[in-house]
């Protein structure tokens, strides 16, 4: 429908304009954004002095001078030590939220299958992790 002249918009026509004015602005505000790191990376690369030498082209490796082969062998089981200690710290952060609703009025029940059933995955998990032998220290 084409507005008319002394006609006042729908209801409908000021909720769209409404919808699509709270989209231009985050457009707006990603532009601003992408616009300011470009600036940024810009300025960057026009203020720096690059005076490359022979020292600064080699790899750094933790201030040792790199001797040998790039490839070492590297023990994967610390990283599933790490991988375990996320998992269970993910856990005590989903849980310290629970202990305080569980105690409201009209949730206890809902929360409590909610989270025997979360901590049902995780016990899955670990009893893999067990019967793998992941969780031996040798």
């Amino acid at each position: 429908m084409a507005d008319l002249p002394g006609v006042a918009p729908t209801r409908a026509v000021l909720a769209s304009s409404d919808y699509f004015h709270s989209y231009s602005v985050v457009g707006l505000l990603a532009l601003v954004g992408v616009l300011f790191v470009a600036v940024a990376f810009g300025a960057g690369r026009l203020l720096r002095p690059v005076v490359p030498t022979p020292e600064k082209l080699l790899t750094y490796e933790c201030g040792v001078d790199p001797v040998g082969e790039g490839w070492a062998h590297t023990q994967v089981r610390y990283y599933v030590y790490a991988f375990l200690y996320v998992i269970f710290a993910v856990d005590s952060i989903f849980l310290f939220p629970w202990a305080t609703v569980f105690a409201a009025p009209g949730y206890g029940a809902t929360t409590l299958v909610e989270m025997f059933i979360f901590l049902g995955f995780l016990a899955v998990g670990l009893l893999y992790a067990w019967k793998k032998g992941v969780l031996e220290w040798t």
